[in-house]
């Protein structure tokens, strides 16, 4: 039987996550675990939780890793803040902003959803002609649709919902990490993440963040929290306060790899990151030019760590992905809904977006279209 456990070599990770994991977070994934309440571990939370806060760019108190990847973060959001009845807004433009709406249903919320063409962002004008139907208890988008390699308004958007007094709530999954977000500056109230993009660490852990304004809807919850393992009025007791109560099992090595892989992105400094993700996008779209691919997302509202790359009428989009990973150790993404086979998404998340990198996949793109 093949040993599935020692590759020959090591994948490149250029799809829509995860992304390729620095050296520093697998050793700090091999540490020897210690337990979930012990004082050093307890002191390391703390550390994570105050870099976590310069990644998102909050003050928030609330703001932790919740144990489970970013859809447990959407999860998180919705299940402390929507109750039966509620009226929530989501605005969609790709796969993500439909799960949005999907989740709120399911917990009874009255949802109503604004809809844009995938590959296009989100409309403020639009917007803020629909806020006029409301009020609305919640207000719902995607920063970085993953699905699309769209980046949405959510800093002008928040600007229409902050009067309205509707809570805002923003995907940031994809951006976090890779690009500026500024949670308290968008006015935005719930946010969450995932680990397993630009933070270059395994999937797994969620970041979450809740606004002062967040907290007191979920305090004053008429009903009790519909997920007990997602409570945040039970987690925040054990990450939290002088005194940790268990509530569950924390994953001891993983938050040992995101703690690194934070310290990774502090001592690089987020201006650097963000310009490394930039010159990575714009290093892909002059190369995939010179070999007439073109991008399905208008200049001024791309992602620079999610690319969208337009097939070929002529080209076996799978053929050509199958290509890159067994011929060139390369894994990039297919499209997905109505974009399934007419685009490839390629990713250049956290530690993968590097010049190498970039001239490596250029290189075997190049060799697979012949």
């Amino acid at each position: 039987m093949a040993d599935l456990f020692k590759p020959i070599t090591e994948t490149m990770l250029m799809g829509p996550g995860p992304s390729c994991v620095p050296a520093a977070v697998y050793e700090a994934l091999a540490r020897p675990t210690i337990g979930h309440l012990d004082p050093r571990f307890i002191a390391l939370m703390d550390e994570i939780k105050a870099l976590l806060r310069g990644v998102i760019g909050t003050r928030n108190d609330l703001t932790l890793p919740i144990s489970g990847t970013g859809s447990a973060g959407m999860e998180t959001c919705f299940v402390n803040l929507v109750e039966p009845g509620d009226r929530v807004l989501v605005l969609v433009n790709g796969v993500f902003g439909t799960r949005m709406a999907d989740v709120a249903g399911r917990l009874r919320a009255e949802v109503d959803t604004l809809e844009f063409e995938w590959g296009t962002p989100v409309r403020v004008d639009a917007v803020r002609e629909k806020l006029a139907d409301g009020p609305y208890a919640i207000v719902a988008v995607v920063h970085a649709e993953t699905s699309t390699g769209v980046c949405n308004p959510v800093a002008e958007v928040g600007q229409l919902v902050a009067p309205t007094g509707a809570l805002y709530l923003v995907d940031t999954v994809t951006s976090l990490g890779g690009m500026p977000v500024a949670m308290d500056a968008w006015s935005c109230d719930a946010l969450y993440s995932g680990t397993q993009k630009c933070l270059s660490c395994p999937p797994g852990l969620a970041p979450v963040s809740f606004s002062p304004k967040a907290v007191e809807k979920l305090k004053a919850r008429g009903t009790k929290v519909p997920n007990w393992y997602l409570d945040l009025t039970l987690i925040t007791s054990y990450w939290g306060g002088e005194k940790r109560s268990y509530h569950h099992t924390a994953p001891i090595n993983m938050l040992y790899g995101l703690y690194a892989a934070l310290q990774c992105i502090d001592r690089e400094g987020l201006e650097s990151v963000f310009r490394r993700h930039r010159e990575a996008h714009e290093q892909l779209v002059a190369g995939l030019g010179q070999l007439g691919l073109e991008m399905l997302v208008e200049p001024a509202a791309r992602l620079p760590m999610l690319n969208a790359v337009c097939v070929p009428d002529d080209v076996d989009e799978a053929a050509v992905r199958k290509s890159l990973l067994e011929e060139h150790d390369i894994e990039i993404g297919a499209g997905l809904g109505p974009l399934a086979g007419k685009i490839w998404r390629i990713g250049l998340m956290g530690h993968t977006a590097r010049a190498e990198n970039v001239a490596r996949l250029i290189a075997a793109m190049k060799s697979v279209l012949g």
